[in-house]
């Protein structure tokens, strides 16, 4: 080792250190490793970034040379309907979407964790559909959502009758009972009641909703992280509050979730990226975002933009709004959320 250490710190005439021929081969050597992470960061990673921001200050059809405006672009976005229509249905899709994902996901990773027989088979099953194509996923949730001859309207006009037929069962042994002025009403009333599901994807009232509905189909990635963090919940922390006398709900909330809580965090961040981010179901579902652009999300915009409109400048300047955007949220998601998150050993 003196040996390398000597050769190592050999100068030159100018008195500067010299690198020896062996620590030459391993620098070498270990660039020649590194070399194919280099090239992806340089060539696919940073020099698109750059690339996105020279071209958001010019007007670039990608066909012709790119010609710089200056902020033009970021001007004439703040004052498109249809931006602020594609932000709005975004906001509105993630504020119900996120929410409802994160409390799903944990109600199903505490049902798992139980200690019923088979539930290795159950994991398996409500991990399944985080696997399914996005686009097979659309197709297939096309066919859900019909409004004629869907499955979650048939399963609604099914519960609806048969509710239906109890209530008018109901008036019916009232009106035997003596009671029959109320009991011929309830079943009057009962006969008019036909309940059938919304147009999901061909009204603009429920079109938004839809997605949220098949959001909610995906959970079992997020449910599969649950599942790793509740199993590192310290067994004697439940023993300490059955002896307090803790009920089901009370150890839920003081014990499992302030100890899973840096969990929580990881996917509420993963869930604003993703909810922004939204693009391949409405696009393959809600084709321009029919009807009425209710479904025409922020992602929709900026492809339509970058690829059939081929306003690369302009899609470029959404892209840098939409990452502001991401970042602002998720630092006032862990602003928010960072006292609330305890880690093991913390104080």
């Amino acid at each position: 080792m003196a040996g390398i250490d000597k050769r190592s710190t050999k100068r030159d005439g100018k008195g500067k250190p010299r690198m020896s021929r062996s620590s030459w081969r391993e620098t070498r050597a270990a660039l020649l490793f590194i070399s194919p992470w280099l090239v992806g960061l340089f060539g696919l990673l940073l020099y698109p970034i750059l690339a996105s921001f020279y071209y958001s200050l010019c007007e670039y059809s990608v066909l012709e040379p790119a010609q710089y405006i200056g902020l033009g672009n970021y001007a004439d976005l703040f004052t498109d309907e249809v931006f602020w229509k594609a932000l709005g249905n975004t906001f509105y899709y993630a504020c119900l979407a996120l929410p409802l994902g994160l409390v799903m996901a944990i109600a199903v990773a505490l049902l798992l964790n139980t200690g019923v027989r088979g539930m290795t088979v159950y994991r398996t099953i409500f991990f399944l559909p985080s696997l399914m194509p996005t686009v097979a996923l659309a197709i297939l949730w096309l066919w859900i959502f019909n409004g004629d001859y869907g499955v979650l309207n048939y399963a609604v006009s099914s519960s609806t009758g048969w509710i239906a037929g109890q209530v008018g069962g109901l008036g019916h042994a009232m009106a035997t009972h003596g009671m029959g002025l109320l009991g011929n009403a309830i079943m009057a009333a009962s006969q008019h009641v036909k309940a059938q599901g919304p147009p999901w994807l061909t009204d603009p009232s429920w079109s938004k909703l839809a997605f949220v509905v098949l959001s909610l189909w995906g959970v079992g990635h997020a449910v599969v992280i649950y599942l790793a963090g509740l199993q590192d919940v310290p067994v004697h922390l439940y023993e300490a509050a059955d002896l307090d006398g803790a009920s089901w709900w009370q150890k839920v909330r003081h014990v499992t979730l302030p100890t899973i809580s840096p969990v929580i965090q990881f996917n509420l961040i993963l869930g604003i990226i993703g909810s922004f981010q939204f693009f391949a179901a409405p696009y393959v579902m809600a084709p321009n975002g029919q009807p009425a652009r209710s479904a025409y999300f922020f992602a929709m915009m900026l492809y339509d933009n970058a690829f059939p409109y081929l306003k690369m400048g302009y899609a470029s300047a959404m892209a840098w709004v939409l990452f502001v955007i991401i970042m602002m949220c998720t630092m006032a998601a862990l602003k928010l959320s960072s006292r609330h998150v305890h880690y093991e050993g913390g104080a």
